[in-house]
């Protein structure tokens, strides 16, 4: 049981940060962020980020919009013209996932989270739960752009990754 749970974790853990990377490139990021983990989450076969945003409301195309629309504001507010990036060239694919320190934060309180009880294997719900949870960032601020309830969001993620 805990070794087929470990093998199908790492299976997630997988195709998890191969999705955000390929995000964060299509967005013109160098490294994953917790934003790219998020949308990354709507991609695992579990489904359980779809249900978990799906409660408050939020489908991908939605979430994608928020995080263009803020990220984009954010360039702006320092004097990039957001149409003058583009996505990022390929790179030489790395032996270790890279990304950023935030976004390594959300994903090792992912773990934890799935470690606890009820213990169970790492879902896209975990993912959800634990971005949410973060104070500032980029798919912070593109939730609070939504209107979405963190604290909700939350708890609905944690409930759906229970019965997952």
């Amino acid at each position: 049981m805990r070794r087929a749970r470990a093998l199908r974790d790492i299976s997630t853990m997988r195709t998890l940060m191969e999705s955000a990377e390929r995000s964060a490139r299509a967005g013109g990021d160098d490294l994953p962020g917790p934003e790219h983990l998020l949308l990354a989450a709507l991609d695992l076969p579990d489904g359980t980020a779809a249900a978990a945003l799906g409660e408050v409301g939020i489908g991908r195309r939605e979430l994608e919009g928020a995080v263009r629309e803020v990220h984009d504001a954010a360039l702006t507010s320092i004097g990039v013209d957001p149409s003058s990036t583009g996505s990022a060239p390929p790179a030489p694919r790395p032996k270790v996932m890279r990304s950023t320190a935030p976004a390594q934060e959300a994903f090792n309180a992912a773990l934890h989270l799935a470690r606890t009880k009820p213990r169970s294997a790492l879902v896209g719900a975990h993912v959800v739960a634990a971005v949410a949870e973060q104070q500032a960032g980029t798919a912070v601020r593109a939730l609070d752009h939504l209107g979405v309830d963190r604290d909700r969001l939350v708890a609905v993620a944690l409930e759906v990754a229970a019965t997952a």
